[in-house]
C-alpha cells in the first residue's frame, strides 16, 4: 500500500531565499527550538498563524513550504 507522507522543506527554502534562520525567527517572531523543528521535520501540529509569518517573511506560498512523498507501508 502507498502511503503519503508530508515532508516540510523550509530548510531548503532558506537556502533558496539566502536567508539564515536567526533572520527568520527575527522576522517571523520565532523562537529558534521552534523554527528547527519545522526545519526538521519534527513538528507534530502545526499552527497556522506561525505558518502566515513564515510566509509573510519568506514571501512565498504555503505550497512551497510542504509537499508530500509516497512511500511503500511493508
Amino acid at each position: 500500500m502507498k502511503t503519503k507522507k508530508i515532508v516540510i522543506k523550509l530548510d531548503v527554502l532558506l537556502k533558496e531565499k539566502n536567508m539564515s534562520k536567526n533572520k527568520l525567527c527575527s522576522l517571523a517572531h520565532l523562537q529558534r527550538t521552534q523554527l528547527n523543528s519545522y526545519c526538521n521535520n519534527k513538528v507534530c501540529r502545526i499552527d497556522i498563524s506561525v505558518l502566515e509569518r513564515i510566509c509573510s517573511a519568506l514571501d512565498c506560498d504555503i505550497n512551497e513550504i510542504f509537499e508530500t512523498e509516497s512511500y511503500s507501508e511493508t
